[in-house]
């Protein structure tokens, strides 16, 4: 974990004053680092039953499609508001700088899907609970939840806790 976390790039102030974001594109730019990345996300659901991956809006999607390919498994997609073309569900949810709506399709999950859900970082929580719920109002079967990086003192375990899955992290800021 700790050659994953060394490429990892902090911006400060950005997007806004006084968020510091964490720039991946280090790390997907390295071929070997980017493979173990993807070993490292797969590696605990490997031989088991993974229908969809959902990848969120937007890096989460790049992680959610490597780790559905090496699982052989589907893939599914929660975009902000607006995104999407087709028949849609969402849920409005709160940022640790404001507030956005994420939607899926109708049609991404299928009712009992065994569903692993992936985004690059778990900051408040608020958008992989919204996702969750989207999830759940699919009627999929939520097996697990993946994030690269986790931001500790945002407290967004403590949230996603109420949803009773399983969490993993692979690097803890």
């Amino acid at each position: 974990m700790r050659a994953l976390k060394l490429v990892i790039r902090e911006i400060k102030n950005w997007p806004i004053k006084g968020v510091n974001f964490k720039d991946i594109t280090p790390l997907l730019k390295d071929k070997k680092l980017f493979r173990r990345m993807v070993n490292l996300l797969a590696k605990p659901y490997i031989g088991k039953r993974v229908d969809k991956v959902v990848g969120i809006d937007a890096r989460g999607f790049i992680l959610a499609a490597a780790v559905a390919y090496k699982l052989k498994s589907g893939l599914a997609i929660a975009r902000k508001k607006g995104k999407l073309p087709w028949k849609k569900v969402f849920r409005k949810y709160a940022l640790e700088y404001g507030s956005n709506t994420i939607e899926m399709h109708k049609d991404s999950i299928s009712p009992g899907d065994h569903v692993l859900m992936i985004d690059d970082v778990l900051a408040t929580g608020g958008t992989m609970m919204a996702a969750i719920d989207l999830v759940k109002k699919l009627k999929g079967k939520i097996i697990g939840i993946e994030f690269l990086i986790e931001l500790g003192f945002l407290n967004g375990r403590k949230v996603l806790s109420r949803s009773h899955h399983t969490i993993t992290s692979l690097i803890k800021y």
